[in-house]
């Protein structure tokens, strides 16, 4: 090919290639650039070409053995893929050997190879890889080969890491370094705690590593309580909502039910009150039924739960002022002592009230903006 030719080749395929040494008529060397196809090619062609050294051994220089065999490699490409390997070999410099000798013990055969073909070509195959994930996990760490890491990481990450190997990659995570890994192996054996509990791996750490037992239990443990407190939040709120929709009812009256001096707003938009819907219905049900006087009916025994929790949060100092029923007769019976104050009442009157002054400042914005 000449020159022009090159030239040519090299503009139609864009500038972005890198470049490359030909030599031009005057036997000069010179830069040109090669296509974008070529450069591709020419990258596939060379890591093909590390991974043939490296199966076939080729004036190999080091041998690495394991614990089932030995390795063949070159130390000029370990010590430039990694420091640590590069200080083991610098350190047996002295040795009256043909060879140079690296173990790695404790490592099955095949993924020590595995890692060794990485380091040459950054080839491997995905069913070796996925197999040997934790054991690579660690040579990566071990020897600083960041890249490999990072590999290992995204793989466990994206689909390796299940409830069978999560406590073995929680333990492993936190001994390589890898805070994202850790977290997510926290977040799985919190959300399967059952199943991981019931695992070979968690049976094994609980012998092994009893302190981390431990953490993982009060982990457990501090959600179950922080979702306990929110389902009594929830619940709180909802009764809160229930006492500003009765209120709502019995002052200015919602579609079809309402106090006797004012007509019932006909219309089909929503309630603004997310809980009037269900309290219409149990105030209606309230005033038909005839169960309620001799005190065998569920639905009116809430509804005069509801109405006496009004009267312990009502702020109206009139009986005029408050329209909801027996909101007035409540507080007079308190107030002479005829009913006893019951201490479980009394801390749900309490937790409804810190409910209704956290909402409070949501319930005057959306005001605002419905003003506006």
């Amino acid at each position: 090919m000449t020159v022009e030719r090159m030239e040519t080749c090299a503009q139609r395929c864009g500038p972005s290639a890198p470049p490359v040494l030909v030599l031009n008529p005057r036997n000069k060397y010179t830069y040109k650039r090669l296509s974008s196809c070529s450069s591709t090619v020419a990258v596939e062609s060379t890591r093909d070409l590390w991974d043939r050294i490296f199966i076939q051994g080729y004036s190999a220089d080091v041998m690495v053995r394991t614990n089932d065999g030995a390795i063949p490699a070159h130390g000029a490409i370990l010590g430039m893929a990694s420091p640590v390997i590069d200080g083991m070999l610098r350190s047996s410099k002295g040795r009256q050997h043909h060879r140079k000798i690296i173990s790695i013990r404790c490592v099955p055969h095949d993924a020590v190879r595995v890692f060794l073909r990485f380091l040459y070509s950054s080839c491997y195959e995905q069913e070796e890889m996925d197999h040997y994930i934790l054991h690579l996990l660690v040579l990566s760490h071990v020897f600083m080969v960041p890249s490999l890491k990072k590999l290992c990481v995204q793989a466990l990450e994206k689909g390796l890491l299940n409830v069978d190997n999560v406590i073995d990659v929680l333990q492993l995570s936190r001994l390589c370094d890898t805070s994202r890994l850790s977290v997510l192996c926290q977040r799985m054996i919190l959300n399967d705690f059952g199943l991981v509990s019931a695992t070979e791996g968690w049976k094994v750490m609980r012998q092994s590593n009893p302190l981390m037992e431990r953490e993982l239990v009060d982990l457990v443990e501090r959600k179950k309580e922080r979702q306990k407190k929110q389902e009594e939040q929830k619940i709180y709120l909802q009764l809160n909502q229930a006492m500003e929709a009765l209120v709502h009812i019995c002052q200015d009256g919602c579609r079809t039910i309402g106090p006797r001096d004012k007509v019932p707003r006909i219309s089909t938009d929503p309630c603004n009150y997310p809980a009037c819907k269900g309290l219409e219905a149990l105030v209606r049900h309230f005033a038909d039924c005839k169960r309620r006087v001799a005190g065998g009916c569920p639905h009116c025994k809430r509804m005069w739960q509801l109405l006496e929790l009004h009267s312990r949060i009502c702020e109206e100092t009139e009986i005029k002022n408050c329209r909801v029923p027996l909101c007035w007769i409540f507080k007079e019976k308190l107030k002479e002592g005829n009913k006893k104050d019951d201490p479980k009442f009394k801390l749900l009157v309490s937790k409804v009230l810190e409910a209704k002054s956290r909402s409070r400042p949501s319930s005057l914005l959306a005001m605002t903006s419905a003003s506006t």
